[in-house]
C-alpha cells in the first residue's frame, strides 16, 4: 500500500510537472507569435519609457532619513546609450516624481524626463507638437493601467514580462526579460535590428 502511494505521487508530480512544461511551451509560442505579427516602422524617433516596472523591477526602496533610492539596469543603460547614438531622442515618462528617477535621466543624457504625469497621453500629444513627428514616429514601453492609453496611440507599443494583463493584450511586443533586468535593452535592440540601425552601431566594438 505505501509502494501504490508513492507511485501514484511520483505519477501525479510526473503530471503536474509535463502540464507546467506544455504551458510554458504554450506560452513562448504565442509571445513569439504576437511579437512577430507587427512589422515595425523604420522611421521610430522617439523612445519613451515608463520608469517604475520598466526601467526598475517595481519596488521601492524608502531610507530611515525619508529619501527613496531604487535599482536601475546598467544594461538598459547601456541600450539607451545604442539608442541615443543612433540619432534616436528618449523619453522617461512617470507618473511620481523621485530624485533617483532625475538623476539615473541626468546620468543618461536623456533628452526628456517627465515625472508627477497623471495624464501621460496629454504628456506624449505636446511631445509629438514640440517634435515635428506623429504617433507613428513613437515606440513605448509601459507596465500598468497608467500607460494603456499611450500604448493604444503610439507606432509600436512594448509591455515588460512582469507587467499587467491589460498592459500586455495592448502591446504589439512582450519582452522575455522583465522590468529593471534588461526589458528597455531587449526592445531597444529589437527595435534597432528591425530598422537596419543596429549593425552601422557595432562597427565600434568589432573594429
Amino acid at each position: 500500500m505505501i509502494l501504490s502511494a508513492i507511485m501514484i505521487v511520483e505519477v501525479s508530480l510526473n503530471y503536474n510537472d509535463l502540464c507546467s512544461a506544455l504551458y510554458r511551451r504554450e506560452k513562448r509560442v504565442m509571445l513569439k507569435m504576437k511579437n512577430e505579427s507587427k512589422k515595425i516602422r523604420a522611421d521610430i524617433k522617439l523612445l519613451v519609457l515608463d520608469v517604475d516596472g520598466v526601467l526598475t523591477d517595481g519596488s521601492l526602496t524608502i531610507n530611515a532619513d525619508g529619501t527613496e533610492s531604487k535599482s536601475f539596469s546598467a544594461l538598459d543603460g547601456h541600450g539607451i546609450r545604442l539608442w541615443r547614438r543612433a540619432g534616436l531622442k528618449v523619453a522617461f515618462l512617470s507618473g511620481r516624481f523621485s530624485e533617483p528617477t532625475k538623476q539615473r535621466a541626468a546620468q543618461l543624457e536623456i533628452d526628456f524626463c517627465f515625472q508627477n504625469c497623471h495624464n501621460k497621453l496629454e504628456v506624449i500629444e505636446k511631445l509629438i507638437e514640440q517634435l515635428d513627428i506623429t504617433a507613428e514616429n513613437i515606440a513605448y514601453v509601459g507596465d500598468d493601467l497608467m500607460d494603456l492609453p499611450v500604448l493604444k496611440y503610439v507606432g509600436f507599443a512594448a509591455s515588460v514580462e512582469n507587467a499587467v494583463d491589460e498592459t500586455k493584450h495592448a502591446a504589439d511586443y512582450i519582452t522575455q526579460k522583465q522590468g529593471g533586468a534588461g526589458a528597455v535593452r531587449e526592445v531597444i535592440e529589437y527595435i534597432l535590428k528591425n530598422t537596419g540601425k543596429w549593425e552601422p552601431l557595432m562597427q565600434r566594438y568589432i573594429n
